[in-house]
């Protein structure tokens, strides 16, 4: 063993001893709140938050500067089947600490499984290189560590740390890496062809890390937390052997069998004589939800002429409307990108994702310049599309991205712009800024679109033909007041506005989210294992369809309503902790003061604390304001927008559709299934949109 490997086990042994001993002088408090804090769920009390943000930043600088400079320049050299090939066979000669996890845990059927894997993989696979083991003979990885073992033997897991070069680890996972060093064959060879073979290995197994490390820090406003979030789930799940396969599978197989038997889907569909009969069977968890509420309560016919849908989704296999809403993530167009950490870091990479430019413009003087992106045709003259995305969301949206990709095939240059419920947006406000109030908010979104467009068409000299305003959800909303707005004083020159799922009346939508998440207060006790299975599910979902080999299909999602509502509760109240987190301005040190009291704030909380406290307007005054029905004269007088609902979206009443149904006529599209967004990725829909947004016939090749 060389000196700097004996240096490094010393080190680690002792910060692990003084440590643990500092740890136990530290009582740790659980804080009071009425959402959970995942933060503090899943990792305990943040004992050396000041030096663990302190060595975040510092790894942060390290990575940016240093460590992915080196892994952009592999992945450049490195085609992407070798650098697939020499992370297989890394993994393959990790099987000792595999084996030493399992047997610590006593689960000798996984023991057996890893060494079957690893016989099958080192002959068969040459080496490792290949996995025959899981292709052919369905024996799928198991990601074990000496760390999960050591919690099975009941080892504590130890304060939360940040150390240099090592984002995120505690007492137990330093114990379990300093058990881990002998397991390596390769400690015990020190010769210079073995150092650099093993230099190559370490800098192709670390460059893995790199696109979490890109999603931790651009889509948060506190990436440190985000990070101590994943960290504590990921390895919770670890533990639980939660990422296994037959997780997902057995999930799958019982949202089948709850299918069958439930008349749901019959009972929903508008084609039907009745859509309420004295037979309808439903699952007790799907009672609760507004849309549902209204119909039983009142026993709605929704085959009345005004809800007729325009468009029926064939074998939908409808779940629940808000497990619907999750199909979103089935959003996507054949070519946006290969998601291979070669596509991620190669110069070489020539993907859409990768074509798409940012750039910035000063919304008011003295805060952030705002950050957009872009990607424009061969010729600039060519018409414009922009996006605004769902609540929330920033400028890397998936959504956004492939809508960008549909109108770009089709001769487009677009525009991809954040939602202003986000926190970027919000730094590049004036201060003191409080957003949710759209018509001063769309005062903004109109005003940085107006920047944008002149900067691009200065920068390039040219003038977009047409523009095309599209929206989603939240965005969706702004959509249509922008486009009062643009009625009443033509500023943007837009010709064209699509609509998708905007919630009718704001408060409704933002009642309805908050009674979604009442299932999480008084914080239950299997908390954990909810949050942990759902989103094991989720990072098998995605190892999926991310995966090239395979063609990706799913006629259902593997969660059941209640993981379905925490999966999209988390996501939301993020994107509210991430604005409030902004707003509050927290210190730069110690910031778990601010957490405790973020997660005692529900939507409607924010609108009374932060919009009506000191604002021009009354609670009355405030519902008119945030509805589509306060600009109904717009609606009806006007021909150049289009409104895409579903009869099932829970963010809207069936009252509600109506009324829009009778304001816009033909200009409102309902889809008869998909609830909320989860109806994107249909061919049904995307036939529609695209005849709404007519071909260019210019060639789209980029410059």
């Amino acid at each position: 063993m060389n000196l700097y490997k004996k240096f490094t086990i010393t080190f680690l042994a002792l910060l692990f001893l003084n440590l643990n001993a500092y740890a136990k002088k530290i009582v740790p408090k659980q804080p009071v709140t009425k959402y959970p804090d995942y933060s503090y769920e899943f990792v305990g009390t943040d004992k050396f938050e000041g030096f663990n943000r302190k060595m975040f930043v510092f790894n942060q600088k390290m990575n940016k500067y240093a460590l992915k400079p080196i892994h952009i320049v592999w992945a450049s050299i490195m085609p992407k089947y070798g650098m697939d090939r020499i992370q297989s066979a890394y993994t393959n000669i990790e099987y000792p600490k595999r084996l030493v996890s399992t047997l610590l845990q006593r689960d000798f059927k996984a023991s057996g499984h890893e060494t079957l894997r690893f016989i099958t993989n080192t002959t068969l696979g040459l080496g490792g290189l290949y996995d025959p083991a899981d292709k052919w003979f369905n024996l799928e990885p198991y990601k074990e560590d000496v760390a999960q073992g050591l919690a099975k033997c009941k080892i504590k897991q130890g304060p939360y740390l940040v150390l240099p070069f090592i984002n995120s680890t505690s007492i137990r996972s330093i114990l379990g890496s300093l058990i881990e060093c002998p397991l390596d064959p390769s400690m015990y060879i020190g010769s210079p062809i073995t150092a650099a073979i093993k230099a190559g290995l370490l800098i192709n197994r670390t460059s893995y890390a790199q696109p979490v490390i890109k999603m931790v820090e651009s889509n948060f406003a506190d990436p440190y937390d985000i990070a101590k979030k994943i960290w504590g789930l990921e390895r919770y799940i670890k533990e639980n052997n939660y990422d296994r396969k037959k997780i997902l599978e057995l999930a799958l197989k019982e949202c089948r069998e709850s299918l069958k038997g439930n008349t749901l889907n019959q009972a929903l569909n508008v084609g039907d004589e009745k859509i309420i009969t004295d037979n309808l069977t439903v699952d007790d968890s799907i009672k609760g939800y507004a849309w549902f509420d209204e119909i039983e309560k009142n026993n709605l016919d929704l085959t009345n002429k005004n809800l007729l849908p325009d468009v029926i989704l064939e074998n939908f296999n409808s779940q629940c409307p808000v497990t619907d809403a999750m199909r979103t993530a089935l959003f996507d167009t054949e070519g946006l990108t290969d998601n291979s950490i070669w596509t991620e870091l190669s110069v070489w990479n020539r993907s859409f994702v990768k074509k798409i430019k940012t750039s910035s413009v000063s919304i008011v003087p003295n805060r952030d310049e705002y950050k957009f992106k872009y990607i424009l045709q061969k010729d600039k003259n060519s018409p414009l599309v922009i996006i605004y995305p769902s609540i929330g969301e920033g400028i890397t949206s998936h959504h956004s991205a492939v809508f960008a990709k549909m109108f770009f095939d089709r001769g487009y240059s677009v525009v991809i712009q954040g939602s202003h419920f986000n926190w970027e947006f919000l730094k590049s406000l004036p201060e003191g800024y409080k957003p949710g109030i759209p018509v001063d908010d769309v005062a903004y979104l109109r005003q940085t679109s107006a920047k944008i467009i002149d900067k691009l068409e200065k920068k390039y000299e040219c003038k977009f033909s047409d523009k095309t305003l599209i929206g989603t959800s939240f965005g969706a909303f702004a959509t249509l007041f922008l486009a009062d707005m643009e009625s009443r004083n033509n500023t943007l020159d837009i010709t064209r506005y699509i609509s998708i799922n905007p919630p009718i009346e704001l408060l409704y939508a933002v009642n309805v989210i908050d009674k979604n998440n009442e299932n999480l207060k008084d914080h239950p006790v299997d908390i954990k294992k909810r949050v942990a299975l759902s989103a094991s599910k989720i990072i098998q979902l995605t190892q999926q369809k991310t995966n090239t080999e395979n063609e990706f299909k799913l006629d259902i999602l593997p969660f059941s309503n209640d993981e379905a509502r925490l999966i999209t509760c988390f996501v939301l109240r993020q994107k509210l902790s991430d604005l409030i987190f902004t707003m509050e301005n927290a210190r730069t040190t110690k910031r778990t003061d601010i957490y405790n009291f973020i997660n005692n704030i529900s939507y409607k909380d924010y609108i009374e604390k932060y919009l009506l406290s000191n604002s021009k307007y009354t609670k009355e005054e405030l519902e008119n304001k945030t509805s589509l029905y306060s600009i109904s004269d717009f609606l009806q007088n006007n021909d150049n927008y289009k409104i895409y609902h579903t009869l099932d979206d829970y963010l809207v009443s069936q009252n509600q559709l109506k009324d829009l149904r009778e304001i816009a006529g033909k200009k409102l599209v309902l889809f008869d299934k998909g609830s909320h967004l989860g109806y994107l990725y249909r061919k049904e829909f995307k036939d529609i949109l695209i005849k709404d947004i007519p071909q260019v016939k210019k060639e789209s090749v980029i410059q």
